[in-house]
């Protein structure tokens, strides 16, 4: 398990799509773990870093990455401290819009800056359409704040390199590697606001294995395994699916309701995301469909 085998520009798309649903479970986790087990968001993004370390390196046994180390992990670590701290300031609806609206243009202004990915009018088309769908979505926010933009803008920048400088890196050791360099960053911000949770062990520690196994370890490595046939213009638009299915866990499981807007979002989301597949398998819009040669900079 050293290489990520071969794969088509449609298992590319599954994987990234699969990445994105997977990560949308991991809110409500870490929701509820920062309810019942009064664990910091923070804290909550340690453990499941540290923990997917160990899960992916327990069966990779790559040599250390010190690029996905000093590089990877710290932004994967900016980009969780930061998402966290623009909800705190603005809230959870406006974070998430300008966040996820905001990575797929910063995505697609990086790939042609660094990686020569010419911009496809398909690729912007839907990127605007799925930033709209996710605009009405997460309707009815407050105001945002500078502070709330900032951190959410920073977030999104966070989140567009480590798209972009993962592009033609081994899956498996790109994970590994990132989670271990991005848990160091995050221990002295989460153990100054507690990293032991409270309340049932049990249940908590069976919270903290799915968060680690599946919406970190699983869903990370399928993402960066997905990038290598996938542009990081589509990967950013389909990683949308995650606030998506966010939504229908907290109608379906957590009693929340959803408006008519907020409905109306989601079917444009899921038709800009319908669209860009369509388009990807097609070969429409500019995609980088081979890894990165030898020695190339991805960034």
């Amino acid at each position: 398990m050293n290489r990520t085998p071969a794969l088509s520009v449609r298992q590319g798309l599954v994987y990234v799509s699969t990445a994105a649903v997977a990560w949308g479970t991991g809110g409500a986790v870490g929701a509820v773990l920062h309810g019942a087990g009064q664990l910091s968001p923070v804290a909550v993004s340690f453990w499941r870093f540290a923990f997917g370390a160990v899960l992916l390196l327990a069966v990779v046994r790559s040599r250390p990455s010190w690029r996905a180390v000093l590089l990877v992990g710290p932004a994967m670590a900016v980009c969780q401290a930061a998402y966290f701290a623009g909800i705190a300031e603005a809230g959870v609806a406006v974070a998430t819009m300008i966040t996820m609206g905001a990575a797929p243009l910063l995505v697609a202004a990086g790939g042609r800056v660094f990686l020569g990915e010419p911009m496809g009018r398909t690729a912007l088309g839907c990127a605007a359409l799925a930033v709209c769908g996710l605009a009405m979505l997460v309707g009815g926010a407050d105001a945002v704040t500078p502070a709330g933009a900032g951190y959410s803008l920073l977030s999104a920048a966070a989140y567009s390199l480590v798209t972009l400088a993962t592009r033609g890196m081994p899956a498996e050791g790109t994970a590994a590697w990132g989670f271990a360099g991005g848990a160091a960053c995050l221990l002295p911000l989460a153990a100054a606001g507690g990293l032991l949770p409270t309340g049932h062990a049990v249940t908590n520690v069976l919270l903290l294995a799915y968060l680690a196994a599946v919406p970190t370890a699983l869903a990370y490595w399928l993402f960066f395994a997905g990038l290598r046939v996938v542009s990081g213009t589509t990967a950013s638009v389909l990683s949308l699916l995650e606030p998506l299915v966010a939504a229908v866990i907290g109608v379906a499981l957590l009693g929340e309701r959803v408006s008519a807007v907020q409905a109306g979002g989601a079917a444009v989301l899921l038709c800009a995301l319908a669209w860009l597949s369509r388009s990807e398998l097609r070969g429409e819009p500019a995609r980088a469909s081979e890894p990165a040669r030898e020695g190339e900079l991805s960034c």
